[in-house]
């Protein structure tokens, strides 16, 4: 394991994966949600189908699975929190969405207890309660600033981590390639039955962004993977809480979003909380299509 080149392979990641972010937000603001999701879909699928077919054991090992149920449950919920969180870009930005969003890690600390049956001392539930603190003074309810579109970020954290402890449990008797595949190939048929009765004629000055927004997509994953194949997961995974910082890099300087200091305050408030426990225990990969 060479964690040093994990962790600058997963800062590259990340960069990539805001970025892939941001040309949601751009599409998703011009074409239907459903659409531009169906796309992400269509190019992750042929990432991981490629893979699959390049590997030694071919595709059909990828296909192999001993939890069916698990492994298209893990792909529902992995469609709806993209395709709400995409939605949520168009409402409340991407500032405000990742703000929220960053108390994801936490809830699956919180989950991973009665589902997977791990320890859960005092101190990680703490980081729990200091993260929904943290959610609390972003979104300010009770304030004129509250709106319900603020609740959608906090909504798709809870699939996604619905998803990420199904991807534990499905870990325990299953290849890591197989869990990567079934989302990807599930989720692109389930897209695609969603997305197509909704496509939109794309104009022609934004093929090159449709063609951008695809190639960022199949790098931002390649890149992860390989994360994952040459670092231990504990070492790497802080890192990723860089994906916020990147995200109001972007919102600041392309999308005219500001950094209202309550946002500010909480997600260092979440931040520090989730890289707390996951100091306390291996970390769970964070995977986008």
């Amino acid at each position: 394991m060479n964690n040093r080149k994990g962790i600058l392979l997963m800062i590259a990641a990340i960069a990539a994966f805001a970025v892939q972010d941001a040309f949601s937000r751009l599409l998703a603001g011009q074409y239907n949600t459903l659409m531009v999701v169906m796309i992400r879909y269509w190019v992750f699928a042929a990432f991981v189908i490629t893979l699959a077919i390049r590997r030694p054991e071919g595709i059909r090992a990828a296909l192999r699975t001993r939890r069916p149920v698990a492994q298209a449950l893990r792909a529902i919920l992995l469609v709806v929190e993209i395709c709400v969180m995409v939605y949520a870009y168009t409402l409340i930005g991407l500032i405000n969405a990742h703000a929220v969003f960053a108390v994801c890690p936490l809830i699956v600390v919180a989950l991973s207890g009665p589902i997977l049956g791990e320890r859960l001392t005092w101190q990680r539930w703490a980081t729990v309660g200091v993260g929904l603190i943290g959610v609390l003074i972003i979104l300010r309810p009770g304030q004129a600033v509250f709106s319900w579109p603020a609740l959608l970020p906090l909504i798709t954290a809870l699939f996604f981590a619905a998803y990420s402890v199904l991807t534990r449990l499905t870990a325990r008797d299953e290849p890591f390639f197989a869990s990567f595949f079934w989302p990807a190939f599930l989720g692109a048929i389930l897209m695609t039955a969603l997305g197509l009765p909704h496509w939109q004629p794309i104009q022609p000055h934004d093929y090159p962004i449709f063609a951008a927004y695809a190639v960022i997509s199949i790098l931002s994953n390649w890149l992860l993977q390989k994360t994952y194949e040459v670092a231990e997961a504990s070492a790497v995974q802080p890192f990723a809480y860089l994906h916020f910082v990147f995200i109001a890099l972007i919102g600041v300087s392309f999308f005219d979003e500001t950094l209202a200091l309550p946002v500010v305050l909480g997600a260092a408030l979440i931040i520090a909380a989730g890289i707390y426990a996951l100091w306390q225990a291996p970390a769970v990969s964070k995977v986008h299509p």
